[in-house]
């Protein structure tokens, strides 16, 4: 017995997929950044008992500066990772995708922002990484970039790059198109 599974029904799936994926991220990055401000603005027990259990007590007694920028960090690798899937969403959704006529402008588009984005989070994951290290270097008692969600930079970096390479072939693709629709 042979099961056989449509385009159609995988971009259904994976559509199903980004939502949660979506709502998940958004999530995150609201509550990074409520927790955020309710400890600068409202209440500083808040360190104590961060987004996802993270404990920033010993970094906010150390300097407040310090982690109000790694809490930055946080939030804006959050947010960078929303926005890629709300542009996943928006694609999707749209129906913009379409496997008769993969190659147009508008998926060019979106795998150039994919690759930006990509490289953004890696750049800020990065300088993550190597902020909390010279922060524990000098003694702060910090969670470990697992908690704090800032590794994998690497793997952003070569991803963005990955897409940047792809979108130019797209971009080849979509001039080859355009040129044998002006022969026909």
């Amino acid at each position: 017995m042979e099961i056989r599974i449509s385009s159609k029904q995988i971009l259904n799936v994976l559509r199903i997929l980004c939502w949660i994926i979506f709502i998940g991220v958004c999530f995150e990055a609201g509550g990074i950044l409520f927790n955020l401000f309710y400890t600068m603005l409202y209440n500083p027990i808040g360190a104590g008992f961060f987004w996802n259990q993270i404990d920033f007590s010993a970094i906010y007694e150390y300097d407040k500066g310090h982690f109000l920028a790694v809490t930055s960090i946080m939030s804006i690798i959050a947010i960078l990772k929303a926005i890629m899937f709300y542009l996943i969403v928006k694609i999707l959704e749209n129906k913009e995708l379409t496997i008769s006529g993969p190659f147009n402008h508008s998926v060019r588009k979106f795998i150039l922002n994919m690759a930006f984005l990509a490289i953004g989070i890696g750049f800020f994951s990065n300088y993550g990484v190597d902020y909390t290290e010279w922060l524990s270097k000098k003694g702060v008692v910090l969670p470990t970039i697992h908690q704090l969600k800032l590794g994998g930079a690497d793997v952003w970096l070569f991803m963005g790059v990955t897409l940047i390479v792809i979108s130019y072939v797209f971009k080849r693709g979509i001039e080859l198109q355009e040129e044998n629709d002006l022969t026909v």
